[in-house]
């Protein structure tokens, strides 16, 4: 439904479908970021160093077999106090993978993150923004959050430049603003150029990061 097509979600479809979370609402200087994809080596560690440096917190929607694969890097996320949510096992496109298959997909990555910690509040977020409604209910009914945003980086776009990226990122911005970062390789080399630099802008101005 959404699957990239704007750098900032219209609010006629973040009011089309109120039971999902696009934004916080709030009149606080504060801006809630999120890294899907990970964990993998190096870039997400390298992404938590960086959050370190403004006191930033953040949300990682993880895929399940990159935990299952790098869980000292998981355990990393953990412990530098951010939240994580639920990415799929295997980062799948809900329009192309059957209701039951990709319920299941989302079952088995929840499994694998509560090896490592007891969520209080599951969050979950559809890969590339492809909403199946049928699987959204059921998740609801299973206790999901079901997170999207009103900012999108694109910075797994390697047709634009990091100058694009960072631009957009800080004019959509605002209040309350959820914005999708990635720590995959296709972002890699991007995001460790605007990340420092997108944080010191809001920083700068009085904001706060904060997980969700």
């Amino acid at each position: 439904m959404f699957d990239g097509a704007f750098f900032k979600t219209p609010n006629v479809i973040q009011n089309l479908f109120p039971s999902f979370l696009w934004k916080i609402n709030t009149s606080e200087k504060l801006i809630y970021p999120t890294f899907d994809d990970g964990p993998i080596p190096e870039l997400t560690q390298q992404i938590l160093n960086i959050l370190d440096q403004f006191d930033a917190k953040a949300t990682f929607f993880c895929v399940g077999d990159n935990v299952r694969k790098h869980p000292d890097i998981f355990l990393s996320i953990l412990r530098e106090g951010h939240a994580v949510g639920n990415h799929t096992f295997n980062h799948l496109k809900a329009w192309k993978t059957g209701h039951d298959d990709f319920l299941n997909n989302v079952l088995l990555c929840q499994r694998e993150i509560e090896k490592h910690i007891d969520q209080e509040r599951k969050l979950f977020r559809f890969p590339y923004g492809q909403i199946n409604f049928k699987v959204a209910r059921e998740l609801k009914r299973k206790g999901f959050s079901l997170i999207m945003w009103d900012v999108l980086s694109k910075d797994y776009n390697i047709s634009l430049p990091a100058e694009k990226i960072l631009m957009k990122s800080i004019q959509f911005s605002e209040n309350g603003s959820i914005i999708v970062f990635h720590d995959n390789f296709k972002a890699k080399d991007k995001i460790l150029q605007f990340l420092p630099l997108y944080l010191k802008h809001f920083s700068d101005i009085g904001y706060k990061f904060k997980k969700l």
